[in-house]
Protein backbone atom coordinates (compact mmCIF):
# COMPACT_ATOMS: atom_id res chain seq x y z
CA UNK A 1 0.00 0.00 0.00
CA UNK A 2 1.44 3.29 -1.09
CA UNK A 3 2.44 5.49 2.15
CA UNK A 4 2.52 9.60 1.90
CA UNK A 5 5.67 10.61 3.98
CA UNK A 6 5.52 13.20 6.14
CA UNK A 7 8.07 15.07 3.88
CA UNK A 8 5.78 14.48 0.56
CA UNK A 9 3.01 15.76 2.79
CA UNK A 10 4.67 19.20 3.32
CA UNK A 11 5.75 19.30 -0.04
CA UNK A 12 2.03 19.18 -1.76
CA UNK A 13 0.38 21.19 0.93
CA UNK A 14 3.47 23.80 -0.55
CA UNK A 15 2.94 23.26 -4.17
CA UNK A 16 -0.79 23.69 -3.46
CA UNK A 17 -0.40 27.18 -2.00
CA UNK A 18 2.20 28.08 -4.57
CA UNK A 19 -0.22 27.63 -7.26
CA UNK A 20 -2.69 29.72 -5.53
CA UNK A 21 -5.02 27.14 -5.38
CA UNK A 22 -7.65 25.55 -2.56
CA UNK A 23 -6.22 22.92 -0.58
CA UNK A 24 -9.06 21.19 -1.71
CA UNK A 25 -7.78 18.93 -4.64
CA UNK A 26 -8.19 19.57 -8.49
CA UNK A 27 -10.54 16.83 -9.59
CA UNK A 28 -9.43 14.26 -11.35
CA UNK A 29 -10.48 13.75 -15.64
CA UNK A 30 -12.67 10.61 -14.77
CA UNK A 31 -14.84 12.19 -11.98
CA UNK A 32 -18.40 13.80 -13.35
CA UNK A 33 -19.18 17.16 -13.62
CA UNK A 34 -22.69 18.37 -12.46
CA UNK A 35 -24.13 20.87 -13.66
CA UNK A 36 -27.36 21.92 -10.60
CA UNK A 37 -30.40 23.44 -12.58
CA UNK A 38 -32.48 25.06 -9.94
CA UNK A 39 -35.84 24.43 -12.14
CA UNK A 40 -37.74 21.27 -12.51
CA UNK A 41 -36.81 18.89 -15.26
CA UNK A 42 -38.14 19.06 -18.70
CA UNK A 43 -38.65 22.81 -19.36
CA UNK A 44 -37.33 24.68 -22.25
CA UNK A 45 -33.68 25.72 -19.59
CA UNK A 46 -33.52 22.50 -18.76
CA UNK A 47 -33.26 20.90 -22.30
CA UNK A 48 -30.58 23.20 -23.30
CA UNK A 49 -28.57 22.41 -20.53
CA UNK A 50 -28.51 19.08 -21.66
CA UNK A 51 -27.72 19.75 -24.98
CA UNK A 52 -25.03 22.16 -23.59
CA UNK A 53 -24.09 18.83 -21.43
CA UNK A 54 -23.82 16.41 -23.79
CA UNK A 55 -21.12 18.32 -25.93
CA UNK A 56 -19.20 19.04 -23.25
CA UNK A 57 -19.06 15.81 -22.55
CA UNK A 58 -17.72 15.28 -26.34
CA UNK A 59 -15.61 18.04 -25.95
CA UNK A 60 -13.92 17.27 -22.51
CA UNK A 61 -13.99 13.44 -22.58
CA UNK A 62 -15.68 14.15 -19.16
CA UNK A 63 -18.82 13.08 -17.96
CA UNK A 64 -21.08 16.01 -17.68
CA UNK A 65 -24.41 15.20 -15.41
CA UNK A 66 -27.54 17.73 -15.15
CA UNK A 67 -29.48 17.59 -11.95
CA UNK A 68 -32.58 19.07 -11.01
CA UNK A 69 -33.07 20.58 -7.85
CA UNK A 70 -35.94 22.88 -7.95
CA UNK A 71 -38.45 24.89 -5.36
CA UNK A 72 -38.15 28.71 -3.45
CA UNK A 73 -37.58 30.09 -6.43
CA UNK A 74 -34.15 28.69 -7.28
CA UNK A 75 -33.30 29.04 -3.50
CA UNK A 76 -32.67 25.49 -2.77
CA UNK A 77 -30.12 24.84 -6.10
CA UNK A 78 -28.60 27.66 -5.11
CA UNK A 79 -27.95 26.91 -1.69
CA UNK A 80 -27.11 23.53 -2.80
CA UNK A 81 -24.22 24.81 -4.96
CA UNK A 82 -23.25 27.34 -2.56
CA UNK A 83 -22.04 24.76 -0.06
CA UNK A 84 -20.59 21.78 -2.47
CA UNK A 85 -17.01 21.19 -2.26
CA UNK A 86 -15.17 23.53 -4.43
CA UNK A 87 -13.32 21.19 -6.33
CA UNK A 88 -14.55 22.47 -10.02
CA UNK A 89 -16.50 19.39 -10.41
CA UNK A 90 -20.19 21.22 -9.27
CA UNK A 91 -22.01 23.53 -11.11
CA UNK A 92 -25.22 26.45 -10.66
CA UNK A 93 -27.13 27.12 -13.69
CA UNK A 94 -27.23 30.45 -12.16
CA UNK A 95 -30.08 33.16 -13.22
CA UNK A 96 -31.31 36.81 -12.63
CA UNK A 97 -34.55 35.09 -9.96
CA UNK A 98 -32.29 32.17 -8.08
CA UNK A 99 -28.93 34.83 -8.12
CA UNK A 100 -29.46 38.57 -8.38
CA UNK A 101 -33.28 38.84 -7.37
CA UNK A 102 -32.96 36.83 -4.43
CA UNK A 103 -29.62 37.89 -2.96
CA UNK A 104 -30.75 41.74 -3.58
CA UNK A 105 -34.06 40.90 -1.37
CA UNK A 106 -33.57 38.42 0.71
CA UNK A 107 -31.07 39.51 3.77
CA UNK A 108 -31.46 36.05 5.30
CA UNK A 109 -30.31 33.74 2.43
CA UNK A 110 -27.68 31.05 3.06
CA UNK A 111 -25.59 32.49 -0.13
CA UNK A 112 -24.38 35.86 -1.15
CA UNK A 113 -22.50 37.06 -4.11
CA UNK A 114 -19.90 36.13 -2.80
CA UNK A 115 -20.34 32.25 -2.55
CA UNK A 116 -19.97 31.89 -6.48
CA UNK A 117 -17.32 32.34 -8.94
CA UNK A 118 -18.78 33.19 -12.68
CA UNK A 119 -17.57 31.01 -15.30
CA UNK A 120 -19.60 31.58 -18.58
CA UNK A 121 -22.42 33.37 -19.72
CA UNK A 122 -25.35 31.12 -21.63
CA UNK A 123 -28.52 33.37 -22.65
CA UNK A 124 -31.14 35.91 -21.88
CA UNK A 125 -34.33 36.98 -23.24
CA UNK A 126 -36.21 40.24 -22.85
CA UNK A 127 -39.52 41.38 -21.61
CA UNK A 128 -42.35 42.96 -23.50
CA UNK A 129 -44.78 45.81 -22.09
CA UNK A 130 -48.25 44.35 -23.51
CA UNK A 131 -51.85 45.04 -22.50
CA UNK A 132 -54.71 43.60 -23.77
CA UNK A 133 -56.77 45.26 -27.21
CA UNK A 134 -60.03 45.74 -25.54
CA UNK A 135 -58.75 48.95 -23.75
CA UNK A 136 -57.74 50.69 -27.20
CA UNK A 137 -53.57 51.25 -25.97
CA UNK A 138 -51.27 51.25 -29.09
CA UNK A 139 -48.49 53.51 -27.13
CA UNK A 140 -46.72 53.42 -23.63
CA UNK A 141 -48.05 57.11 -24.01
CA UNK A 142 -51.31 56.39 -24.78
CA UNK A 143 -50.90 54.08 -21.65
CA UNK A 144 -50.34 56.77 -19.71
CA UNK A 145 -53.01 58.59 -20.63
CA UNK A 146 -55.18 55.56 -20.07
CA UNK A 147 -54.13 55.09 -16.65
CA UNK A 148 -54.96 58.67 -16.03
CA UNK A 149 -58.20 58.90 -18.04
CA UNK A 150 -59.50 56.27 -15.74
CA UNK A 151 -58.07 57.20 -12.72
CA UNK A 152 -57.87 53.52 -11.66
CA UNK A 153 -54.50 51.45 -11.14
CA UNK A 154 -53.03 49.71 -13.57
CA UNK A 155 -53.34 46.07 -12.87
CA UNK A 156 -50.12 44.05 -13.55
CA UNK A 157 -49.73 40.35 -13.68
CA UNK A 158 -46.31 38.88 -12.19
CA UNK A 159 -44.98 35.76 -11.23
CA UNK A 160 -44.93 36.69 -7.76
CA UNK A 161 -43.39 39.36 -5.48
CA UNK A 162 -39.86 40.22 -5.88
CA UNK A 163 -39.62 38.40 -8.91
CA UNK A 164 -38.42 39.66 -12.37
CA UNK A 165 -41.91 40.91 -13.61
CA UNK A 166 -42.45 42.23 -10.29
CA UNK A 167 -40.09 44.69 -10.14
CA UNK A 168 -40.26 45.78 -14.00
CA UNK A 169 -43.47 46.69 -13.16
CA UNK A 170 -42.26 49.05 -10.35
CA UNK A 171 -39.78 50.24 -12.77
CA UNK A 172 -42.54 50.92 -14.96
CA UNK A 173 -44.57 52.80 -13.21
CA UNK A 174 -41.79 55.16 -11.69
CA UNK A 175 -41.56 56.35 -15.65
CA UNK A 176 -45.10 56.55 -16.39
CA UNK A 177 -45.75 58.44 -13.26
CA UNK A 178 -49.21 56.01 -12.48
CA UNK A 179 -50.72 54.28 -10.01
CA UNK A 180 -50.11 50.93 -10.87
CA UNK A 181 -50.80 47.41 -8.99
CA UNK A 182 -49.47 43.99 -8.40
CA UNK A 183 -51.05 40.85 -8.85
CA UNK A 184 -49.42 37.55 -8.64
CA UNK A 185 -50.22 34.43 -10.75
CA UNK A 186 -48.70 30.78 -10.58
CA UNK A 187 -47.70 31.05 -14.33
CA UNK A 188 -48.17 33.19 -17.52
CA UNK A 189 -51.09 31.34 -19.22
CA UNK A 190 -53.38 31.91 -16.37
CA UNK A 191 -52.06 35.75 -16.32
CA UNK A 192 -53.04 35.79 -20.24
CA UNK A 193 -56.03 34.98 -19.48
CA UNK A 194 -57.11 36.84 -17.43
CA UNK A 195 -55.58 39.65 -19.07
CA UNK A 196 -57.94 38.98 -22.26
CA UNK A 197 -60.90 38.66 -19.68
CA UNK A 198 -59.94 42.29 -18.58
CA UNK A 199 -59.41 40.74 -15.32
CA UNK A 200 -55.52 42.97 -15.75
CA UNK A 201 -54.17 45.33 -17.90
CA UNK A 202 -50.49 44.39 -18.44
CA UNK A 203 -48.26 42.02 -18.82
CA UNK A 204 -44.37 41.75 -19.21
CA UNK A 205 -44.10 38.18 -20.72
CA UNK A 206 -41.61 37.75 -23.11
CA UNK A 207 -42.57 37.87 -27.25
CA UNK A 208 -42.68 34.04 -28.01
CA UNK A 209 -45.19 33.43 -25.57
CA UNK A 210 -47.61 36.28 -26.47
CA UNK A 211 -47.22 36.47 -30.70
CA UNK A 212 -50.52 33.69 -31.25
CA UNK A 213 -52.26 36.31 -29.26
CA UNK A 214 -51.37 38.94 -30.72
CA UNK A 215 -52.35 37.49 -34.08
CA UNK A 216 -55.48 36.71 -32.92
CA UNK A 217 -56.33 40.26 -32.16
CA UNK A 218 -56.97 39.92 -28.06
CA UNK A 219 -53.51 41.49 -26.83
CA UNK A 220 -51.25 44.36 -28.70
CA UNK A 221 -47.53 44.25 -27.47
CA UNK A 222 -46.54 47.85 -27.05
CA UNK A 223 -42.55 47.03 -27.02
CA UNK A 224 -39.73 44.76 -26.35
CA UNK A 225 -37.43 45.63 -23.28
CA UNK A 226 -34.49 45.82 -25.17
CA UNK A 227 -31.76 47.93 -27.01
CA UNK A 228 -32.57 47.31 -30.45
CA UNK A 229 -35.29 45.18 -32.45
CA UNK A 230 -34.48 41.55 -32.23
CA UNK A 231 -33.94 39.70 -35.44
CA UNK A 232 -36.92 37.38 -34.50
CA UNK A 233 -39.41 39.80 -34.11
CA UNK A 234 -38.72 42.62 -36.52
CA UNK A 235 -41.85 44.20 -36.53
CA UNK A 236 -41.81 44.98 -32.41
CA UNK A 237 -40.44 47.79 -31.67
CA UNK A 238 -38.54 48.41 -28.74
CA UNK A 239 -38.47 50.43 -25.04
CA UNK A 240 -35.54 52.08 -26.37
CA UNK A 241 -36.73 53.88 -29.87
CA UNK A 242 -39.91 54.90 -28.07
CA UNK A 243 -38.22 57.09 -25.99
CA UNK A 244 -38.01 54.80 -22.95
CA UNK A 245 -34.15 53.51 -22.22
CA UNK A 246 -34.76 53.44 -18.64
CA UNK A 247 -37.42 50.27 -19.62
CA UNK A 248 -34.54 48.36 -20.96
CA UNK A 249 -34.70 45.28 -18.84
CA UNK A 250 -33.95 41.01 -19.72
CA UNK A 251 -33.52 38.06 -17.54
CA UNK A 252 -30.29 35.84 -17.75
CA UNK A 253 -28.79 32.65 -17.33
CA UNK A 254 -25.50 31.65 -16.86
CA UNK A 255 -22.49 28.88 -14.94
CA UNK A 256 -21.31 29.70 -11.86
CA UNK A 257 -19.24 27.82 -9.86
CA UNK A 258 -18.26 27.52 -5.59
CA UNK A 259 -16.35 30.38 -4.28
CA UNK A 260 -12.55 29.22 -4.10
CA UNK A 261 -13.31 26.40 -7.18
CA UNK A 262 -10.18 26.01 -8.46
CA UNK A 263 -9.21 28.34 -12.01
CA UNK A 264 -7.66 25.32 -13.82
CA UNK A 265 -11.38 23.52 -13.58
CA UNK A 266 -13.57 26.63 -13.99
CA UNK A 267 -11.67 27.90 -17.21
CA UNK A 268 -11.81 24.42 -18.90
CA UNK A 269 -15.87 24.47 -17.95
CA UNK A 270 -16.09 27.93 -19.26
CA UNK A 271 -14.19 27.38 -22.32
CA UNK A 272 -16.56 24.07 -23.65
CA UNK A 273 -19.96 26.32 -21.72
CA UNK A 274 -18.93 28.72 -24.93
CA UNK A 275 -17.58 26.43 -27.27
CA UNK A 276 -21.17 24.76 -27.22
CA UNK A 277 -23.20 27.84 -26.92
CA UNK A 278 -21.79 28.45 -30.59
CA UNK A 279 -22.77 25.71 -31.98
CA UNK A 280 -25.74 26.46 -34.24
CA UNK A 281 -28.14 24.27 -33.56
CA UNK A 282 -28.26 25.37 -30.32
CA UNK A 283 -28.33 28.91 -31.50
CA UNK A 284 -31.18 28.14 -33.83
CA UNK A 285 -32.95 25.98 -30.97
CA UNK A 286 -32.76 29.36 -28.96
CA UNK A 287 -33.52 31.81 -31.63
CA UNK A 288 -37.43 29.92 -32.38
CA UNK A 289 -37.90 30.42 -28.86
CA UNK A 290 -37.31 34.05 -28.67
CA UNK A 291 -33.92 34.00 -26.44
CA UNK A 292 -30.55 35.16 -27.61
CA UNK A 293 -27.10 33.16 -26.94
CA UNK A 294 -24.73 34.92 -25.13
CA UNK A 295 -21.17 33.63 -25.57
CA UNK A 296 -18.74 34.79 -22.78
CA UNK A 297 -16.62 33.79 -20.18
CA UNK A 298 -16.56 34.80 -16.12
CA UNK A 299 -15.62 38.01 -17.02
CA UNK A 300 -18.88 38.62 -19.40
CA UNK A 301 -20.80 37.05 -16.54
CA UNK A 302 -19.46 38.74 -13.63
CA UNK A 303 -20.65 41.84 -15.54
CA UNK A 304 -23.93 40.68 -15.65
CA UNK A 305 -23.98 40.70 -11.98
CA UNK A 306 -23.07 44.21 -11.58
CA UNK A 307 -25.48 45.83 -13.92
CA UNK A 308 -28.19 43.56 -12.00
CA UNK A 309 -26.83 44.80 -8.84
CA UNK A 310 -27.05 48.81 -9.96
CA UNK A 311 -30.30 48.46 -11.98
CA UNK A 312 -32.44 45.80 -10.28
CA UNK A 313 -30.77 47.13 -7.01
CA UNK A 314 -32.20 50.72 -7.39
CA UNK A 315 -35.84 49.09 -7.88
CA UNK A 316 -35.29 47.28 -4.95
CA UNK A 317 -33.93 50.35 -2.45
CA UNK A 318 -36.07 53.05 -3.61
CA UNK A 319 -39.35 50.63 -2.95
CA UNK A 320 -37.52 49.38 0.16
CA UNK A 321 -38.52 45.63 -0.52
CA UNK A 322 -37.65 43.06 1.52
CA UNK A 323 -38.40 39.21 1.26
CA UNK A 324 -38.02 36.09 3.89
Amino acid sequence: MFKLTRRAAIAAVGATVALGLPQASVAQSDEPITLVVPYGGGGLIDGIVRQVADMMTTELGQTVLVENKPGANGIIGASYVAAAKNDGLTYLIGATGPISLNILLRPNLPYGFDSFEPVATMLSGPLTVTVPTAIGVDTIEGLADYAKQTGKPLRYATLGPGSVTHLFGLTLKKELGVEMNDVAYRNNPSSLVDMIGGQNELNFSSPISLLEHQKAGDIKILAVTTPERMEQFPDLPTTTELGFPSLVSSFWFGVMAPAGSPDEMTSKVSTAVQNAMQDQDLQDKMFKVGMTPQVGGADALQAQLDSDKEFWGKVVTDNNITLE
